[in-house]
């Protein structure tokens, strides 16, 4: 198996043909529990510049669909692409409309001619390549000059609670990890592409138990997917001890979940 190490990121990410079973088994179950990547989606459209009219969008790792179609209303002049790793969810979108196309497609390697795209769109998806230089330096070479990339990932700090949690258990590896912002940073400052805005902010969710959370994280095919997790069922001493800890960090609203979530808006020079 290729080393999916990263810089800077602790650990290795998920195998992609594991991302793409995971998110493909999770299509029809996605859009009932997605409220976080709604809101993150909807921030990343409302932070593109506002004269900004392609003539061709790509919606990097398109999921189900749901902002291929608000891209589309949102520029309705505009012909759209729907590009993701998972095939289940090109199948379960399809049907629904927004893109003129809907391709599965490895966003390192993108299956796309050079500029032939002015906006690449892509919300809560990047968070699984495990080579970022490689996604940006295909965003640099499928963008017209003056295109824009805008991009919405998660970084260090996601899920803390969950993570710490399963710490006071037993240590081992329950929670998936993600880049520092740092790296984020550095490395879209050294693509090539002008940074427009970067930043973090977090994004709270909160439940009434820690089974809410845990059948959210399932159903969005985004459960644990990392190299060294634990094999095999949950003990129930386990579990009691995860649910023990995690109750530790109870706000009046419920148990909380924190997003760490990176917001980024990339612009092709056009010199």
């Amino acid at each position: 198996m290729t080393d999916l190490s990263t810089p800077g990121l602790p650990g290795s990410l998920p195998d992609k043909r594991q991302v793409a079973a995971s998110f493909s088994r999770a299509a029809t179950s996605y859009d009932s529990v997605a409220e976080l990547q709604r809101a993150v989606g909807a921030e990343l459209l409302a932070r593109l510049p506002q004269d900004l009219q392609p003539e061709r969008w790509l919606d990097l790792g398109s999921g189900t669909g749901y902002f291929s179609r608000v891209l589309a209303s949102t520029y309705p002049s505009s012909h759209g692409v729907a590009l993701d790793i998972a095939e289940g969810m090109l199948r379960h979108a399809r049907p629904q409309g927004g893109a003129e196309h809907y391709i599965v497609g490895d966003a390192e390697r993108l299956p796309l001619q050079s500029q032939s795209c002015q906006l690449l769109f892509s919300s809560l998806a990047v968070q699984w390549c495990a080579d970022f230089a490689a996604v940006l330096r295909e965003g640099l070479r499928v963008l017209q000059p003056g295109g824009v990339m805008a991009f919405a990932s998660l970084c260090v700090g996601t899920l803390y609670e969950l993570r710490e949690s399963w710490q006071a258990v037993d240590g081992m590896v329950h929670v998936n990890r993600f880049r520092r912002l740092e790296d984020y940073q550095r490395l879209c400052e050294n693509s090539g592409l002008q940074v427009l805005s970067l930043e973090s902010r977090p994004h709270v969710l909160y439940y009434p138990d820690l089974r809410g959370l845990t059948h959210e994280l399932k159903a969005l095919g985004a459960h644990n997917l990392n190299p060294g997790r634990p094999g095999g069922l949950t003990g129930r001493a386990r579990m009691m001890g995860l649910r023990q800890a995690y109750e530790g960090f109870r706000q009046s609203q419920g148990l909380p979940a924190t997003y760490q979530v990176v917001y980024a808006v990339l612009h092709k020079p056009i010199a």
